[in-house]
Order: structure tokens, then sequence, then C-alpha cells
């Protein structure tokens, strides 16, 4: 018979960040990089554990460029083609370290990742990507990539619980993307009832993956700065960002202009009409589309938004004493509210 789970779930806006006294004179004193030993691959990593989202129109080589100045990760979309990867890889050589090869479970997207892991043997990281990491399925995929590149540094999911965060480390994976429902332009929670609010699902997903020397990304339903502070606060290692980084300029897609001469950018979900119709020719008859397609205005270059989230991220660490991002989740306590913000004024539009 059905249960209910007791106790309240969170997510971001049901909490803040409680103040806590600071030694730190300045933002400027505060480390955001992060260096992780990771335990499948026995690899390491450096940097600013943020991840553009490997949609086709965030994760793209253009943002992967402009990130990369920041220290910043991409997971690139799996759209581009083998000769695509092959251009950039030739072209941009110090950017490989800071991308990751994304891949669906058709056989197809195994050999094509077989392809570019031999052609571009820079990349370390592979991106394995279903709207439902919960399926024996996916599991067996993770140990068959595990098997077949024991040196690369898997990301699998996405998942919300702390059990399946375990089965896919055993399995091989080493990063787990973690949220379902969300993100800014997916559907799932509206289509099919299920998901889990982000913030819990990151705190009890860390919570069993660093019991195993595991990581997760916490993938989705950041709205602003504050929500990546909350997420790291949280216990995530890493923080994938889709509607945050939509509209820019290293964003894919054409900008559209209206007739009152603003412009604007697409920006959709992967499991949408508009990417089943691009990618698939339509949503198949035994499913229904799970994400929605907006129109975004046109944000100029990545750079000034970047630097907005690292100094918000700077700037929640010196509240609550950390001088290293390392350090915030261990400074970090939450308190319940009823209210984020005052929202009396609007922000004007360059602010």
């Amino acid at each position: 018979m059905p249960t209910i789970e007791e106790g309240v779930k969170l997510d971001f806006k049901d909490v803040l960040l409680r103040p806590k006294r600071s030694t730190l004179k300045s933002r400027a004193e505060v480390d955001l990089k992060r260096t992780f030993h990771f335990r499948n691959s026995n690899q390491e990593y450096t940097g600013i554990p943020i991840i553009a989202a490997n949609m086709d129109t965030v994760g793209t080589f253009e943002m992967a460029i402009a990130l990369h100045k920041h220290s910043l990760f991409t997971a690139i979309h799996k759209h581009y083609s083998v000769e695509e990867w092959q251009e950039f890889a030739a072209k941009h050589t110090d950017v490989l370290n800071n991308v990751a090869i994304s891949s669906g479970t058709s056989e197809a997207d195994f050999q094509k990742m077989e392809k570019l892991v031999s052609l571009i043997p820079q990349i370390k990281y592979l991106c394995l990507d279903v709207a439902n990491g919960y399926s024996e399925f996916f599991v067996e995929l993770v140990k068959r990539v595990r098997k077949t590149f024991p040196k690369h540094t898997i990301m699998a999911g996405n998942v919300v619980t702390g059990e399946m965060v375990e089965e896919l480390i055993l399995a091989g994976a080493d990063i787990i993307k973690v949220g379902i429902g969300p993100g800014s332009v997916c559907t799932t929670r509206k289509k099919t009832g299920v998901g889990y609010p982000q913030l819990s699902a990151i705190i009890e997903c860390s919570y069993a993956a660093h019991g195993l020397g595991g990581h997760i990304i916490s993938d989705g339903g950041c709205t602003c700065p504050g929500d990546v502070c909350k997420a790291f606060g949280g216990g995530a290692d890493f923080v994938m960002l889709g509607g945050i980084l939509a509209g820019h300029e290293q964003c894919a897609g054409e900008k559209i202009k209206k007739s009152d001469g603003k412009e604007y950018k697409i920006f959709y979900g992967m499991s949408s009409a508009t990417a089943m119709q691009k990618h698939h020719g339509g949503v198949a008859e035994y499913r229904a589309s799970e994400g929605k397609t907006v129109e975004v205005p046109y944000r100029g270059d990545v750079e000034n938004t970047v630097l907005d989230i690292l100094g918000g991220l700077r700037s929640a660490c010196t509240y609550v004493g950390a001088s290293k991002l390392k350090e915030l989740a261990l400074r970090t306590n939450f308190i319940r509210v009823t209210q984020q913000t005052n929202e009396i004024f609007k922000m004007l539009e360059t602010d």
C-alpha cells in the first residue's frame, strides 16, 4: 500500500544561510577552487566546481571557452558531430581539461563516445545523462562504461535519493548528478508527479556519496547566485547551471528581435517537444514531453553573469567565515524562512 514519508523536505526558497562571526577582511581572500580525488577513476580535478549543463543551447563549445577562463567546467551537449569535436579539440587544447563528453544510453551513443575518447585522449570526463537514473539498465551502462574507460571520471544521473547514489558509485560512477524536476525548463513534476525538493536531495545524497568517497553535482533549481551558495552549503561538490547561463552570446541559437526592439534567445529542456523534434523527429507516441520552450531576454556575453555568481559565492563565504569554498558546507547553518526577499521594487534591467 502507498506510504507517506514524514518530515519536511526543503528547497532553496525555504532557507537562508545564517551569518557567523568571520575573521576575513575581504571577499578577495576567499579561495573558490577545489581539488577532488575521484574514487573510481583515481583522477584528480582542480578548479571552481561550477558546470554549464549539457543542454544543447547552453553546453556549447563557445560556453566552454568562456567558462574555462574562470576555471569553470562545461558538460558539452551530446549532439555535436565527431568532426565538430575534432575541430574544437585541435583549436582549444587548453580547454579540454575542463569539459566532459556527454552521452545517452543507446548503442550509437556508446560507439560515438568510444570514438571521441580514442580521437581526443586529453578529455578525461564522461557525462552519462538520463532523465531517470533509477533503471537497472542505466546501472549496467555505468558498469560497462567503467570497464571500457577505467581511467575516465564518470558523471552519472539523475537521481535524488541516497540509496541510488550509492548504487551508481558502486557501479563505477565518480560523480552523481542529483536533481529530478527542479530545472527552469523541466516539467517532469507536472507531467509525472515525481520529484524531490532540491536542497534536501543535495543534503541526503551528498551524505551518501561522501560516505563512499564519491561526489555529487547539484543539477537544477538555481535561480540566482544565492541558490548556488545554498547548494554548496548543503554539501554539493559541484553545481550545474542551465537557466542562469541561458540567453547569452555563447548559447546556441539565433537572436530573435521583437517589434519593440528587444532581443531574445530560445531556451528549452532536453525532454521538451522542441528538443525531441530537433533531434528525434518528434515526440514518440509512448511518451510525453517533459520540458518547455521559452524565450530568454538576450543577455550579452556570459562574462558578467559568471562574475556575478562568483562574487556572490565569495560574499557568502565571508558571511559565514569560510576562507575557502571547501569550508562552506562545514560553516553552513540553514534557517527556515517564509520570505526570501523584499520585492516591493523591481530592479532596473541594468542591475
